[in-house]
């Protein structure tokens, strides 16, 4: 399996923290979709970057001294010119200098809305690897809601897993919105469920967020601690 090559070189090299490019090219590589990153080191190349492939885009800071990036203000969404572009590189390229000389920065395309959730995995003292799914969005922390299982699942496991969210409603149909994807969704959470089983050098992964559509669903972000 190329996602455990790849976790592999990793902890091969002595590192524990995998960031968003490469921890998405792991969940590639398990048949989880995500939104490709493309490195870009200047204004330059950041602008001919997003015109090829396609405004809006995404700029991201990307560092292990800044592992929750929204908060410390090392992301710019919605770039829709060029010149957004190049005013938002230079002043994540000036905060990511505060805080790592060595942070680089990631240009992503701007994905369409969905239903934002959280899924992962975590290492329990008691229980080992439990795998969570939660609310995400701005329902998060109105709702408080997460569901815990321990791997590995199989679909009905998954499905529960899906229908015990108090954001449920959300994924299916909320108010006349189109019914998610619920089947590209379990997909995805056996998938995931297969990776830290068959990984057990993954200490934490997280997906944040997990984006559901009407067909299909999109893995945002991404980070992996290996033990």
């Amino acid at each position: 399996m190329y996602a455990a090559t790849l976790i592999r070189q990793f902890r091969e090299k002595g590192e524990r923290v995998v960031l968003e490019k490469e921890a998405k090219e792991i969940l590639e590589a398990a048949g989880i979709p995500t939104t490709r990153c493309h490195v870009v080191d200047s204004i330059a190349q950041a602008c001919r970057t997003a015109e090829t492939i396609g405004f809006p885009v995404v700029l991201k800071l990307s560092s292990p001294q800044l592992l929750h990036k929204s908060e410390a203000g090392g992301v710019a969404l919605n770039l829709g010119t060029p010149q957004e572009v190049a005013a938002a590189f230079a002043r994540l390229a000036a905060r990511g200098r505060e805080h790592d000389p060595a942070a680089r920065l990631l240009l992503q395309q701007m994905a369409p809305p969905g239903v934002e959730l959280i899924a992962g995995t975590a290492t329990d003292p008691h229980f080992g690897t439990v795998l969570m799914l939660g609310t995400g969005g701005i329902y998060a922390e109105l709702l408080q809601d997460a569901v815990f299982r321990l791997p590995p699942l199989g679909s009905a496991e998954v499905g529960e897993m899906i229908t015990a969210l108090r954001g449920y409603p959300l994924l299916n149909g909320y108010r006349g919105s189109e019914k998610a994807d619920m089947a590209a969704l379990q997909d995805t959470l056996l998938r995931l469920s297969e990776l830290v089983c068959g990984n057990p050098e993954i200490r934490e992964l997280d997906i944040n967020p997990l984006v559901v559509y009407p067909r299909g669903v999109l893995a945002l972000d991404a980070r992996l601690l290996l033990q």
